[in-house]
């Protein structure tokens, strides 16, 4: 079994800071024992920030966090000095990670460049001292302005992954064995549906030193934009994914119906992803001859590129990767 090292999906408590209040003081001086108010600002409470770091691939870091709080600011103090912020909480995650507040679903922040960074969750403003209350006719103030509480909730972070190209399949369809072929990512490959029960990312080599990034994703079962399987666990890294990359067995009962059953299951789940460019893999062609891959490749529509391929036998990789690199740079 595979280890559990790829978190995809973490729920956290988060708490801004309360920000601190305002003072109340009156200048007293030697020779000006009525010099007005000199009460000072509150410091702002401390702010949750989100900072996208390109070395990291998983939430896995943020799997035992269950409970985030910033720094509470400091009250204000005299001769107009303002209090200190409170403590910001920096948060590192991936590229490709969308933050949502539970209770209301709403996407709150998505980062998708490395060192970028938001503040998610800011802090409460410090009260005004009593020194911005002074008027004409009011030149004493005793009273100053309380800081603003923090924010405070469960929160959703939700990582989609970033590949250039998303394999799309049932399960054993022999998705592993092709990303394991291609590149150096080392896939749980046995001949039983499911093996792949995490998501598989790799860097393909292609010519002149140019490559591009494949993730291998947990098979697609009937159903599965329903929540069936691993349902949408799987379908929302798709969402990103420049490329889908259909692989479908050769020995397949109906190998054009299969791929219609996928077409449905992704429009079920968001429409939008038909519109992305599509390749279709017909994979362990070892087990069929010419004549049916010739027979395959006239069933598909001709506006939809097919490679009929054999990892086991390293065939019609490269005319894969060509096709591919080609699709990722609109040609």
């Amino acid at each position: 079994m595979e280890k559990q090292n790829f978190v995809d999906y973490i729920r956290i408590h988060c708490r801004s800071g309360r920000g601190g209040d305002g003072c109340v003081h009156f200048m007293r001086l030697k020779y000006q024992p009525r010099g007005g108010p000199d009460g000072g600002d509150g410091g702002r409470g401390g702010h949750i920030i989100l900072r996208g770091n390109a070395q990291l691939w998983t939430l896995l870091h943020l799997r035992w966090k269950k409970h985030i709080v910033a720094g509470d600011g400091e009250p204000g103090g005299k001769n107009n000095r303002k209090g200190k912020d409170g403590r910001d909480v920096v948060i590192e995650v991936p590229l490709g990670t969308i933050a949502r507040d539970e209770q209301s679903g709403r996407q709150e922040a998505e980062i998708l460049e490395d060192g970028q960074e938001l503040i998610w969750i800011p802090g409460g403003r410090g009260g005004l001292g009593n020194a911005h209350f002074a008027t004409p006719t009011r030149q004493a103030p005793e009273f100053a302005q309380k800081g603003e509480p923090g924010q405070e909730g469960w929160k959703i972070l939700e990582l989609k992954l970033l590949a250039d190209v998303g394999m799309v399949g049932f399960p054993n369809a022999g998705k592993s064995t092709l990303l394991a072929t291609l590149t150096a990512a080392k896939p749980a490959i046995a001949p039983y549906p499911f093996t792949t029960l995490q998501p598989q990312l790799g860097i393909v080599a292609y010519r002149d030193g140019k490559s591009f990034c494949m993730a291998d994703l947990p098979g697609i079962i009937e159903g599965a934009a329903e929540g069936r399987g691993l349902g949408l666990r799987f379908l929302r890294h798709i969402e990103r994914n420049a490329v889908l990359l259909f692989v479908i067995p050769a020995d397949s009962q109906d190998v054009l119906a299969e791929w219609h059953t996928l077409l449905r299951e992704l429009e079920k789940y968001n429409p939008e992803l038909l519109h992305k460019r599509m390749v279709v893999a017909i994979s362990k062609s070892d087990l069929i001859d010419e004549a049916r891959q010739a027979q395959l490749k006239q069933q598909f529509p001709s506006g939809i590129p097919l490679v009929v391929l054999s990892a086991h036998q390293q065939k019609g990789l490269q005319e894969l990767k060509d096709v591919l690199w080609q699709q990722l740079h609109g040609k």
